[in-house]
Order: structure tokens, then sequence, then C-alpha cells
């Protein structure tokens, strides 16, 4: 470790290599639970591009993992340390380096913080649009590690969709730059795509070429109850037959409002069995409502409540995004799922997670991004409390396997990291795993990069 740290500082300042332990141990692991942690040997902040190659180069040299983090908002395991190894944590790398309204893209470093970027771009009458629940404070290089999606993403698509190129440091200290920052580009292979939800596994990104849209119009929601989950998921089903291109529609069943109302006391209604909420930044979204309000009724909606302006609208949205805080809070602690279902089985997933809940005897709340049949259902536990622990990770393989039954994945946007990583074999199958492994290899021979993650 003392030539670790000595080789460290001779290319990087003091203040830049942390090694007292009970700093370290702050960062040793991300927001998932149940997932192992090691104790890290130092953490790095570096400020540049050169001394992110030098802590590579010097891991490199003398074999030592390297965890990359960003804020650690992550929710799979991907950001935990490894016993003996450098986490280098790229907030301190939080400049927009360039915002370009000609050519519609931002230039940044990976420690930016996704709503800063938001509203940086704002003032150019431009929007980012991918935008996590966390988007006060994950980071750009997070999302991209993780493919990060958010509320938005039925219409606007997700992180993936918004880069257009990366300077990426290799596990050598090499500088690779993929991409482009054109509007079309079509040579040689997709690298960029690569990179992005490998989780630090295959290099560390240090600078990104974003995309961006014109600001959209100011949305306007509208809130439907159903008397069931199902009943809700085939409302999503009806309202994505019919053509309709939303902004954002959400679900919340009741085990979730009720807990937003706790956190929040912000009055949702706890007679429904699931909340919809439904957005249009259109140029008439009253009329579009109005349409998508008609089959949610058709679908079984006992009340369907349109917003009155966009305040009201900006409500809704903060009761989604308090969703997760809120379901942590009914139990202590829980295990947040990720699985990602054709849209025409979402009604059976939710079915299917009710049913879990009942046999395991637990708390499941269920919030999703309905549009694109990505949910989360959310298994709430007494962490003292050794038997429900244990259903509690029984609870959370049944809704993967559910998950894949139906024609799914395992993750939409949270990643595998440790959390996952023996059901991406289930999923990828022998072949699939084989190749992933083998690129894994190619761009990391020695693999110190964030080891025990992904594969």
């Amino acid at each position: 470790m003392s030539t670790l740290v000595a080789t460290l500082r001779e290319g990087l300042p003091g203040e830049a290599v942390l090694t007292d332990p009970a700093i370290t141990a702050s960062y040793a692991t991300d927001m998932a639970g149940f997932c192992p942690a090691g104790t890290p040997a130092c953490v790095v902040l570096p400020r540049t591009v050169d001394e992110v190659r030098h802590v590579l180069r010097t891991a490199h040299g003398l074999r030592v993992p390297v965890v990359p983090q960003g804020a650690r908002t992550g929710l799979s395991g991907a950001a935990n340390a490894v016993d003996g190894c450098v986490v280098l944590s790229l907030v301190r790398m939080d400049r927009i380096l360039e915002i370009d309204p000609v050519n519609r893209c931002a230039v940044v470093e990976p420690g930016v913080v996704n709503a800063t970027l938001s509203r940086a771009v704002a003032a150019h009458g431009l929007a980012y649009p991918p935008d996590p629940s966390s988007w006060e404070q994950c980071t750009i290089g997070g999302n991209i590690g993780t493919g990060a999606g958010g509320l938005c993403c039925v219409k606007y698509g997700v992180t993936a969709e918004y880069v257009l190129g990366l300077d990426v440091v290799l596990a050598d200290g090499r500088l690779l730059r993929t991409g482009r920052r054109t509007a079309k580009g079509v040579a040689g292979y997709d690298l960029t795509r690569l990179f992005v939800g490998s989780e630090g596994t295959l290099g560390v990104v240090v600078r990104a070429v974003l995309a961006l849209r014109p600001a959209p119009p100011p949305q306007l929601a509208l809130a439907a109850e159903f008397p069931s989950a199902s009943a809700a998921g085939e409302a999503v089903a009806a309202v994505m037959a019919a053509g309709h291109t939303p902004s954002l529609l959400e679900l919340m069943d009741a085990t979730t409002v009720r807990a937003v109302n706790e956190l929040t006391r912000m009055g949702l209604p706890e007679t429904t069995q699931a909340l919809l909420i439904a957005a249009f930044d259109t140029p008439d979204p009253a009329a579009d409502l109005a349409a998508v309000g008609g089959l949610c009724r058709a679908a079984g909606a006992t009340e369907v409540v349109p917003a009155d302006d966009a305040a009201e609208s900006d409500l809704l949205l903060a009761a989604r995004r308090a969703a997760l805080p809120a379901l942590e809070a009914v139990r202590g602690s829980m295990m947040i799922d990720d699985v990602c279902v054709p849209r025409s089985r979402l009604a059976g997933l939710l079915d299917g997670v009710a049913a879990i809940g009942r046999r395991n005897r637990l708390t499941i709340g269920v919030c999703a991004h309905a549009g694109d049949g990505n949910t989360h259902p959310t298994v709430c536990f007494d962490p003292a409390d050794e038997g429900e622990r244990e259903r509690a990770q029984e609870a959370f393989g049944e809704i993967m396997a559910l998950g894949l039954d139906l024609g799914g994945t395992i993750t939409g946007e949270h990643g595998v990291g440790v959390l996952k990583r023996d059901w991406l074999a289930r999923e990828l199958g022998p072949v699939g795993l084989e190749m992933q492994r083998a690129i894994r290899r190619t761009f990391d021979p020695l693999g110190i990069l964030n080891p025990g993650k992904v594969l």
C-alpha cells in the first residue's frame, strides 16, 4: 500500500489521495442493499484527465483493482469497493466544457450533476432529456455507466440515445476517443454504445459529448385512479396501442401511494389501488389528456383528474420522484428490483408481484415507468429481522424470474453491478456470456477495472 500511495501522490495533489480509514470507508458502497463491499486501500479524487491516466497507469503497473465512482446513487452495488482497491471518485471533474446550440450538443466531464446540466442547457432553449429520479444528485458519468433512464424515457429515450462520443481512459492509462459530435456517423464499430452501461468495467469515462433537444413546452398531467394495478396496466397498453406519445406515463400502486403520503403529506388518494400519472408536452396537451382520460375510464379507472396548470403537474411528478425514499421508510430498508417487461405484459407482472408479496408475507410496493414497461418492485423489510431479510431476498429473486418468464429483462436502467450478476448469466445464455467476457478481457486483460461487477 505504501508503494501504491506514494506513486499515486507523484502525479496527484496531496489532498486528492485519501487514506484515513474513517474517510475511505464512507466511499465503500453505493445505495444498494445486500451487496458485499470491501475495504479500499485509498480514495483518489482527480480533477483532470491526466490525473485519471496517472491513476490507471499506477494501478495497472501494480495490478491493483480500480473501482470508478460517481455520486454513488446507484442501486446495484456497481460502485462498491473491493478489498485493497483504489476508489476512483470522479465527482471533482464537474465542469460543463461547452454548450453548442447550433449542433445541439454539450461537452461535459463525468462529475457534472444531471440537474445542473439540465438547468444550464435550459438557458439556451435546449433540454437534456434523461432524468433519473435522483437527477438532483446523480452524475452524468454514473448515468452513462449504468445506462440510466428516467421518467421521460417513454417519449425521449434513455441515456444511450444521447451519448454521441466519449473520451475514455483504458485500464493501462491510454486515452481512447470514441464517437463524434456530428448529427450522423457510422464509421467503424460503435464503441460509444459499448461503454454506455458497462459500469466501469471497460474503461473510465472522462469526457462526454451529449446530444441535446429543443426545450419542450411545459407539460400538463393527469392522475387516474384504478381499482387494481393490473387494470392500470391494461390502461397503459390501451394508451400506447392508440398511438399516443405521452412525455411520461408513470404508475404507483396502493402501497407506494400510502408511503408517499406518509412521507410527504401530499394527500394522494389512498382509496385507489393504483395511480397512473400521464403527461403531455404537445401543443395541445389538454386534448391529448382528454383522449387518454377516456381510455383510462374504459379500462376501469374510477376517477380521472387532470391538473389545472403546470404547477399542479409538477406536484404529481414530485410525488412520483418521492416513491423510493418513501418505500424505504416503510420498514427501514428495501431491495429495489428493476424488471422491465414488454408493455403488453405489464399487467401480468403487477399481478405476479402482488402474489409474491402475499406468498412471502412481505410489503412490496411497485412504482413504474409504465410507458416503458420498466417496473421498480420494491421489497420493504426490517433489516433487524433475520427471517424477514431472508424472505426479502427470496422475493427479490422471484420477481426477477417472473420478469424473465414474461419475456423481460432483469434490469431496465439500474444496471447489474453485484446485485444481479448471477441473474445476468440466466438472461444472456452461455454464448452471450462468453462473448461479453471476451470483450471485457480485450479492454482489461488484467481484470483490474471494477472486478466482481456485471460478469
